[in-house]
């Protein structure tokens, strides 16, 4: 599986050949925190979190640049500390400093949008990325793993946080069941669009 931590370079620098002029250019930016993380009710330590397992997979299957947002005060381990700061975080609107700001996404016409779902709706440092981007005219898809909540408010934060920006159709994956997403995975891209063949 190709690793979904480097942040993308021009296409010229990754040696990827610069796509034709009718060719979509497609940006993955994703949140995802390792550690201790829920698991069917419990807890589980994972060594990669889910969501960067989750982009490792879309990123065999079709052609994109990858961009892993991280945050300049990283995330406990703890999952308990982990939600503590969260609903901190989600109480005061928080915009968590990202350590790896993407100088601009303007060479992009589809941008994928993933991460976890935390009390229904994407880390607070979801929103701090995407308002420091012009997303006019840009597709966005949402992506999510979860535990039960679904794409929880994702389409309705990335509209707010996005204006200009056409909603595209999201995909969300269990977070215990992302290791044997494939099948869906694969139907998803082939229903967007994202998957050429």
């Amino acid at each position: 599986m190709a690793s979904p931590n480097a942040s993308p370079a021009p296409t010229a620098a990754t040696g990827t050949p610069r796509p034709g002029p009718n060719v979509r250019r497609v940006l993955l930016a994703y949140f995802s925190r390792a550690g201790e993380n829920y698991y069917y009710g419990g807890r589980t330590n994972l060594d990669i979190g889910n969501t960067e397992f989750l982009a490792g997979m879309i990123s065999d299957a079709i052609s994109c640049d990858v961009h892993r947002v991280e945050a300049a005060d990283p995330y406990p381990a703890s999952y308990d500390d982990t939600v503590a700061r969260n609903v901190r975080e989600q109480n005061t609107d928080a915009r968590p400093a990202i350590a790896n700001p993407l100088p601009g996404i303007g060479q992009y016409d589809t941008v994928l949008l993933a991460s976890g779902i935390w009390n229904v709706r994407a880390p607070m440092i979801m929103t701090a990325f995407t308002e420091s981007h012009d997303f006019t005219g840009k597709t966005i898809h949402p992506i999510t793993t979860h535990a039960m909540s679904g794409l929880g408010n994702t389409e309705r934060d990335y509209t707010r946080s996005c204006p200009g920006a056409v909603m595209g159709q999201g995909l969300a994956v269990k977070g215990e069941e992302v290791r044997d997403a494939g099948p869906d995975l694969h139907a998803w891209l082939q229903a967007t669009g994202l998957l050429s063949n």
